[in-house]
């Protein structure tokens, strides 16, 4: 019998996971980790001690073992220190991204093996799949498509592709999946999704940050692109690419940020038009069918988790960095965020908006 490590969360998702590959055949060992304490000891999200014991209820309801791992140490330097580090430097970072990247597909995967645990799984909305033409296991959009994750599971190292296991990947509705987990009598069928960022209680992004940063941020301009000072700013974190409200400006048309510049730290705002663009850079990459782009390649891109598809090229400028035209302007480019590659409905990879 094959075992497999499944990370849970406490949630519906990887509770039913654990129910779909028991019935599969696999010996399945839950796992929970452990990824962060609030120091105000306020309870976020799959970081808290009552997501540990949801998870460990699940696993004692199915009778399997549970085990919780320390990742804390790990978390904060790949997910915290970056995220903070992103905002100094007037980006805005996406920390399931990189959590999944280091934590979840890397860190994981080692505990996994040292487990004797040959595959991984997760509750994540998303398939793999051998495909002949690329001669791998390739990352697939999951069947449910106003689910899907892959924009976030794009950094996963493509050798632990062959060893992933994503049981939901063939549902298409939550529902499914809720209707499982009641049949099975587990108290988490009706437990509500997770909808922020697990270190960050309530949201308060700028509160986090204020104790966080090693510094308070300054105030500063808000200009338009031709340098016309139209007022103060709080300090950067405050702000976002295409931020609308909350500028304190008055102006003869309504105005967005554009651009938050760090050297200068100045808000630069402009109008609905000028937060369109039709081209971007990014690195940071990892491409799931090969290890370096070497030529100009036509793809469907998205620029955030919540945007469509755009058709696009790639075009490589460096093993670490590409240009990415697109067909139409996209809306509020924004550095620090992710651009995801797609070929139909495989994921080629991705790369950290410049």
């Amino acid at each position: 019998m094959k075992r497999v490590l499944l990370g849970m969360s406490g949630g519906v998702d990887s509770s039913v996971s654990a129910i779909l590959l028991k019935k599969a055949g696999y010996e399945v060992i839950g796992a929970t980790m452990e990824l962060w304490k609030d120091e105000s000891n306020i309870e976020t999200g799959c970081c808290s001690s009552s997501a540990i014991d949801d998870a460990r209820n699940v696993c004692n309801k199915l009778g399997i073992e549970h085990y919780v791992l320390d990742c804390k140490k790990e978390f904060r330097k790949y997910v915290i220190d970056d995220f903070v580090e992103c905002y100094k430097c007037a980006k805005t970072p996406n920390p399931c991204i990189e959590c999944n990247k280091h934590i979840k597909f890397d860190l994981f995967y080692k505990k996994a093996q040292e487990l004797g645990c040959e595959y991984i799984s997760t509750g994540h909305y998303a398939k793999t799949e051998y495909v002949e033409k690329f001669g791998r296991v390739v990352l697939k959009k999951s069947n449910a498509q106003k689910k899907d994750q892959t924009y976030f599971l794009y950094g996963i190292p493509k050798e632990v592709l062959p060893k992933m296991i994503f049981p939901l990947q063939d549902f298409s509705e939550k529902s499914e999946i809720r209707k499982i987990a009641e049949e099975n009598g587990l108290q988490v069928a009706k437990k509500p999704d997770s909808q922020e960022v697990c270190f960050i209680p309530n949201n308060k992004y700028t509160e986090f940050l204020l104790n966080n940063l090693e510094y308070k941020p300054e105030q500063g301009n808000i200009v338009t692109t031709n340098g016309e000072i139209l007022g103060k700013h709080r300090g950067l974190i405050y702000y976002t690419v295409g931020q609308r409200k909350g500028l304190g400006i008055a102006y003869k048309e309504p105005l967005y940020v554009l651009k938050l510049d760090d050297n200068k730290n100045e808000v630069v705002v402009g109008t609905q038009q000028e937060l369109y663009t039709k081209e971007l850079y990014a690195n940071e990459l990892n491409f799931l069918l090969f290890n370096t782009l070497d030529k100009v390649m036509e793809v469907n891109a998205k620029i955030r988790y919540r945007s469509e598809e755009a058709k696009a090229k790639i075009i490589p400028i460096s093993k670490d960095k590409v240009k990415v035209e697109f067909e139409k302007p996209q809306r509020a480019v924004t550095k620090g965020q992710s651009v995801v590659f797609y070929i139909d409905d495989i994921v080629l990879g991705g790369g950290k908006i410049l």
